[in-house]
């Protein structure tokens, strides 16, 4: 793996601990891959990889917590996530979903394809 792939997933890693250990919530997932102009392969590799999913897990869990329920998936989730507390668990949840929303809004920006204002784009006649 290359440095900026290695630096994305410890990146990353290390803001889901921060959330959960220290409530800190002030990784911008987009702002992080522009100012380091993150190439699309790295981009694509986080969003298939199992580090992306598990924070999706995590975002579907906290739904099924916030959502309630009194069967043995909702009791279980309930029994894992309670010591959050809703507010927290719904701020969490959102924050989480931002990161992968981030992510995947920066690789669509990223689409290979001429660009906009692209010497190549043919010239309008009056």
């Amino acid at each position: 793996m290359k440095k900026t792939q290695v630096d994305l997933f410890d990146i990353v890693e290390q803001v889901l601990d921060n959330v959960f250990v220290s409530k800190v919530y002030t990784f911008d997932m987009y702002r992080y891959l522009r100012s380091n102009e993150v190439k699309r392969p790295v981009v694509d590799e986080f969003v298939d990889s199992i580090t992306a999913k598990n924070i999706q897990t995590t975002v579907d869990e906290l739904n099924l917590y916030l959502e309630g329920g009194s069967d043995s998936d909702h009791k279980q989730i309930r029994e894992a996530y309670n010591y959050l507390g809703k507010p927290t668990a719904r701020k969490i949840r959102d924050y989480l979903n931002k990161i992968l929303t981030d992510a995947w809004k920066y690789q669509n920006d990223k689409r290979p394809g001429r660009r906009k204002g692209s010497k190549n784009r043919k010239k309008l006649t009056k």
